[in-house]
């Protein structure tokens, strides 16, 4: 019986990948990616040879039909992104719904996400946490980080290197200098780096070192 199976694919670090994950892409029919190339990395490293269709932000309106059509032919298929967990911040979330509507069966892998480390590693409250993604480039911005102001729970964003100032520096803003951060970049590779303090320490750390990499940012609740 044909089935969509979401992969999680390691975010730096090839090894972290489950022996469960490696048989699913062994076994699949067809491997859906976010980057072909970033993926066939992973296939070569496991000796893993099957045909790859891009599935990324820009195309995937237009082949969910097509997709669709090719689970209900009976094709076992194998949806991963570039690194992590399908559907965080990445593709995944219309393809799922989209078989769901279809009565097809979904099954998600566990597996590796690049919020999960980023915030244990923090030393913030993580029993309740608020998981943000990336945060609007332009419109509607500072509608969200100010919405965000009396938020008690930690709070999880993804940003981008060339952000990352900008970012830092809205937080200052909105929440005061005081405010607890830690910033996560390369996590799991050999560069890997946690940077925390306050929001005034961690700018400033940053305003002097150069930043690499993708990046966890891990803001601390208000304290009331």
């Amino acid at each position: 019986m044909s089935k969509l199976f979401l992969v999680p694919t390691p975010i730096g670090n090839l090894k972290d990948v489950t022996f469960r994950a490696i048989e699913t892409l062994k076994e699949a029919d067809v491997i859906l990616a976010e980057d072909t190339r970033q993926t066939l990395k992973l296939l070569k490293h496991y000796d893993i040879e099957k045909r790859l269709i891009a599935h990324h932000q820009h195309n995937e309106h237009k082949s969910l039909e097509r997709v669709i059509d090719s689970l209900k032919n009976g094709e076992t298929i194998a949806l991963v992104s570039d690194a992590g967990t399908p559907a965080i911040s990445d593709p995944g979330f219309l393809l799922v719904r989209e078989c769901i509507k279809h009565g097809i069966e979904v099954e998600t892998l566990p597996g590796a996400t690049a919020f999960v480390p980023a915030l244990v590693n923090s030393g913030f409250p993580c029993d309740k946490f608020v998981f943000e993604g990336f945060l609007p480039h332009k419109k509607g911005r500072q509608t969200r980080l100010n919405f965000l102001k009396e938020e008690t729970r930690t709070i999880i964003f993804y940003e981008s290197t060339h952000r990352l100032l900008k970012t830092l520096t809205q937080f200052l803003e909105f929440y005061g200098e005081d405010r607890k951060v830690s910033v996560s970049r390369e996590l799991t590779k050999l560069h890997e780096e946690t940077v925390r303090g306050s929001v005034k320490e961690v700018l400033e750390y940053y305003n002097n070192n150069v930043t690499k990499g993708e990046i966890v940012i891990i803001l601390h609740g208000v304290e009331k």
